[in-house]
């Protein structure tokens, strides 16, 4: 493994409950192994990402209810292209050399879980993109 691979690696944070065994898909153990720890790592940066979209469309997300806001979340990372590009990019750019053979095998299965697992933590960070009031 290479200096950048083991520096990639030592960075992830541990999820104890993303356990990894032989009875899971493949898929499944690229998600728990690989894309948990990378989101994990990512949320910062993720979470700013997603600040900066909402900027960009005039601060609407405000204007809406918590239900509302979910949705509004979901459909700028399944509608935005663009957007959900960024996002992937900040994923894949934390892969290992290994990780990213084993990501092109099937990368659009892969893409979905990756997508769903930036929603979701978006989405439970919620209450960290309130306006801030300057």
């Amino acid at each position: 493994m290479n200096s950048r691979d083991s520096q990639l690696l030592a960075l992830r944070p541990e999820i104890l409950s993303a356990r990894v065994d032989d009875t899971m898909s493949a898929d499944e153990q690229f998600q728990n192994g690989t894309l948990r720890p990378v989101v994990k790592l990512q949320n910062e940066l993720l979470l700013e990402a997603f600040r900066n979209y909402i900027k960009k469309h005039k601060n609407v997300f405000y204007t809406l209810n918590i239900d509302r806001r979910m949705q509004y979340i979901e459909n700028a990372i399944q509608k935005d292209i663009k957007f959900r590009n960024s996002l992937k990019g900040m994923v894949i750019g934390q892969f290992t050399v290994e990780e990213y053979q084993k990501y092109i095998q099937n990368s659009s299965a892969l893409n979905k879980r990756m997508m769903n697992l930036v929603k979701e933590r978006i989405q439970s960070n919620i209450q960290l993109l309130e306006r801030e009031l300057v």
